[in-house]
């Protein structure tokens, strides 16, 4: 089988231009790892850039990778047209099987619904539920993005849901529907979680600081705990210039237990996840959360919020555990229980551990790719 994937080369929206090699989200990554463990089919990556960036040829004996220039006024003012037109033209040279657009947040999904092939979409944010918990005003680019999405829907000949979440948020537009969780990269399923037992224990909280994920009201909730039982809490994740932000990092910075590390690559995480005692997810809204995976895999036992997709990834009690985040003391116990009763967290890392392998591992998602695309092809 012939498979194009659409998704973002990073250079672009980080403005990366000198890397040599492209760089995708976590979750197309991983993806792509299961694809290389099955030669027989042929995948070609294709990628948007606003201007020429150095790429290979291949990343992979059976992946090819393509990069398109498109110009700035062919991007979101015009509705990503000139991604489009570049994503159609590549397509007709490749002539693939089926196209296969990865998210909803840039170009990818509107150049796969209309490339003039098969295709399904796989959203890994629901852009219409991010932008009315961020409360996006008009015309902002989350504001635009949701209505991208709503527009894009109903064209694809399915969705990729990578939770019940998303298959709820799609219902009524889709035309059918898959419930398949993202793949994690091999890598996280090679750490050795072992928290150092002379220090005091660490958490992790991972994401980008913002309102939806909620890293203000998790510290005010710990202060009590944290007077009561050592502890130290490390923030992973990107700040910027928000009011948001300022007062994250005044909260961090007059708190002894608490610590901002900024942004972590992958193999700064994978350190992370092995030193930690527990991890931490206060989020708003999250569609499945790509920390809850890596943890998991890891290791790692997670106390996150019950909500979004979150729910279908962890089992309370078996391979972590759930708070409420409108009622932020609710974490405050959960970590309690994690730090205080015996054999809890070492039983719910290894449990976690053995639901990843069997749920997320990357030639297990690779594989049942291959049975969509062959279900859309059929139909």
């Amino acid at each position: 089988m012939k498979i194009v994937l659409l998704t973002t080369d990073n250079r672009e929206p980080f403005r990366q231009f000198d890397k040599t090699a492209p760089w995708f989200g976590t979750a197309p990554e991983a993806l792509l790892q299961g694809f290389t463990l099955l030669p027989e089919h042929e995948v070609h990556v294709v990628s948007c850039t606003r201007q020429s960036v150095p790429s290979p040829q291949k990343l992979a004996p059976n992946i090819f990778f393509h990069s398109l220039i498109v110009p700035k006024i062919g991007w979101l003012r015009t509705g990503y047209q000139g991604c489009i037109r570049a994503a159609r033209k590549k397509l007709r040279q490749i002539q693939p099987d089926i196209v296969h657009g990865q998210g909803t947040e840039r170009d990818c999904a509107l150049s796969a619904v209309f490339s003039g092939f098969p295709n399904v979409l796989t959203l890994h944010g629901n852009m219409r539920l991010v932008a009315r918990v961020n409360h996006a005003p008009p015309f902002s680019f989350l504001w635009l993005a949701a209505r991208l999405e709503q527009i894009t829907l109903p064209f694809s000949d399915g969705v990729v849901c990578i939770s019940q979440y998303t298959r709820q948020a799609v219902s009524g537009l889709a035309k059918k529907t898959w419930l398949l969780p993202n793949a994690v990269d091999s890598g996280f399923f090679q750490v050795q979680n072992q928290p150092s037992p002379s220090k005091p224990p660490l958490g992790l909280c991972v994401g980008a600081v913002c309102p939806r994920k909620n890293q203000n009201s998790l510290i005010l909730a710990l202060d009590s705990l944290a007077s009561e039982i050592p502890f130290r809490l490390v923030f992973l994740g990107q700040t910027d210039s928000t009011t948001y932000s300022r007062d994250f990092l005044s909260l961090v910075h007059s708190r002894p237990w608490c610590s901002h590390e900024g942004f972590a690559g992958r193999e700064e995480l994978k350190t992370f996840l092995g030193k930690a005692s527990f991890g931490i997810l206060p989020t708003l809204e999250d569609n499945c959360p790509m920390v809850v995976l890596e943890a998991m895999a890891a290791g790692l036992p997670m106390l996150a919020s019950n909500v979004g997709g979150v729910p279908d990834l962890i089992t309370p009690e078996s391979t972590g555990l759930l708070a409420d985040p409108s009622r932020p003391e609710s974490f405050a116990q959960g970590i309690r229980r994690l730090l205080t009763e015996s054999g809890l967290a070492a039983r719910l890392g290894a449990v976690a551990r053995q639901e990843a392998l069997r749920r997320f591992h990357p030639e297990i998602i690779a594989r049942r790719h291959v049975e969509i695309y062959r279900e859309v092809l059929a139909g």
